[in-house]
């Protein structure tokens, strides 16, 4: 099939029927040579389409995962059937295939164009958000990568964009003569600082120490502000925010890590101050981290 974009619109429509009859993965083939026959007659194989969903079917369990974590205010019952079966396509694509023939811009946009073509009116923005929010905590790879064209739809401005406050903090703890850093763990492989969102019009220092309560189960006292940092991410209901993040050093007492309910985090765990340097950090946290390590290695 040689054109992809047509070969990705009938294991869409494939994966679609499979998901909403809850078909076996044995029949993906057989439905696509249906599909093919009706939206593609002429197309002479179906190779691609059907590495495609045979793909999301062998990933379904790890993909669902990932969107429950990027899109914690839907369920995945909640998502509509065909925004469902999109996002799990694009997943595949951004995740799992080879970025040298896939590149991950491409993913998001032939995604989109999907859920504009087959969704409902707000399923492109929608798709837009999650595929977008992954992206961005898989470090935006391949960020010079362009798709075939540009969509002006979603080029917010900037200095137009929302801004939504966090704050978040390096927590560390006496253990005797060892000195331990509490860090989280996201469902993207990282390990990372505990932050969250500022509520209404509490201080910075307000917002991080109960937000460190809801996330580790730990009360904190704030040392010193050590870094911020901004970054653009997608909402999928919002569209484009700068995040604005304040990081401080915060101590607390060296008890069990008890990790929320908040999406996008698997792990948490104590590591000692030597211990953190092979560790996989996203690059905008690292002079954060870097900055606190030096500040307690001279206490």
């Amino acid at each position: 099939m040689a054109n992809r974009h047509l070969a990705r619109s009938v294991a869409l429509q494939t994966l679609f029927e499979w998901d909403f009859r809850a078909l076996s993965d044995n029949e993906l083939k057989t439905i696509i040579s249906r599909n093919r026959a009706e939206f593609a007659p002429g197309a002479e194989e179906d190779t691609f389409a059907i590495a495609l969903a045979q793909g999301v079917a062998r990933k379904k369990k790890e993909i669902d995962t990932i969107i429950s974590k990027a899109a914690p205010e839907w369920p995945l019952e909640r998502i509509a059937a065909i925004d469902r079966a999109v996002l799990r396509l694009g997943l595949f694509e951004l995740l799992f295939a080879d970025r040298k023939e896939v590149p991950a811009k491409v993913a998001i946009n032939e995604a989109i164009e999907l859920a504009k073509s087959f969704g409902g009116e707000a399923s492109g923005r929608f798709v837009n958000g999650v595929l977008g929010a992954v992206y961005k905590e898989l470090g935006s790879p391949g960020k010079g990568e362009t798709g075939k064209k540009k969509r002006p739809d979603f080029d917010i401005p900037f200095e137009k964009m929302p801004i939504q406050r966090l704050g978040g903090a390096v927590v560390y703890a006496r253990d005797g003569a060892d000195i331990f850093v509490a860090l989280v763990h996201d469902v993207f492989g990282h390990w990372t600082l505990s932050k969250g969102k500022l509520e209404g019009e509490e201080s910075a220092e307000e917002g991080t120490q109960r937000e460190i309560k809801e996330e580790l189960g730990l009360e904190i006292h704030i040392k010193e502000e050590i870094g911020r940092n901004e970054y653009v991410a997608s909402d999928p209901e919002k569209g484009k925010l700068r995040k604005q993040v304040i990081y401080f050093l915060g101590e607390a007492a060296f008890a069990p890590l008890t990790l929320g309910t908040s999406g996008g985090l698997d792990d948490a765990r104590w590591f000692k101050l030597r211990d953190i340097v092979n560790l996989n950090f996203y690059s905008d946290t690292l002079p954060i981290i870097t900055k606190a390590v030096n500040i307690l290695l001279k206490k």
